[in-house]
């Protein structure tokens, strides 16, 4: 059994964010998963193969897992592939986050450095919240959404499954963004936005 042991999948670019993160918790992390051995290893870690192997989740049973894939769709997948596996996504908080005791997280979720969360907001699982980005009251942020760095979320705002709003991008209160957005870096949101749109620009328009 690998109990109170870690297993990194997906270990480039925002893997490696994980990794580091993963580190500075003193996690005991026994390597990483992906298609192929990865030729930038920062942190010199083990390669263990790919997850979609047959017998990768019998062979590491009782690991932890953490997701270092910052695509919202192959998260996802990958995200049920571990619960259908039965194993375990670890929920990551960084310890320069400042969470309100009110604010609730899903399962899986990633909060990295300097992210704020206030009064009653609701994340759900298998979320990533970036670097210093604001969660403010009382918003909704559904499974599987990317909030990137510096992104504002004024209160109350709703933000589908799978939707990524992008680096330094704000959301007025109130706002609904609905399922599969994508919301440009730098935007700056005011009105509602459908399922499956992307949106840029200040102010926003479609594209």
């Amino acid at each position: 059994m690998l109990e109170n042991k870690f297993i990194i999948i997906g270990y480039s670019g925002h893997g490696f964010v994980v990794a580091d993160a993963a580190i500075e918790k003193n996690l005991n992390i026994i390597g990483y998963a992906e298609n192929i051995v990865a030729l930038n290893n920062p942190f010199q870690l083990n390669f263990l193969g790919n997850e979609n192997e047959k017998d990768f989740f019998l062979k590491y049973k009782g690991a932890n897992y953490l997701i270092g894939i910052g695509n919202n769709t192959i998260r996802e997948k990958i995200y049920n592939l571990i619960l259908e596996k039965k194993g375990e996504v670890f929920t990551m908080v960084s310890q320069s986050a400042s969470i309100s005791k009110t604010a609730k997280i899903g399962n899986g979720t990633f909060v990295n450095r300097n992210v704020s969360i206030n009064s009653l907001a609701q994340i759900g699982e298998n979320v990533i919240l970036n670097t210093g980005c604001i969660i403010e009251h009382e918003c909704l942020i559904a499974d599987s959404a990317h909030i990137a760095p510096g992104a504002v979320l004024a209160g109350n705002v709703k933000v589908g499954e799978r939707s990524f709003i992008g680096a330094n991008s704000v959301i007025k209160q109130g706002v609904i963004i609905g399922n599969d957005v994508i919301v440009g870096a730098g935007a700056v949101v005011i009105n509602n936005i459908p399922d499956r749109k992307k949106i840029v620009g200040n102010p926003s328009r479609f594209v």
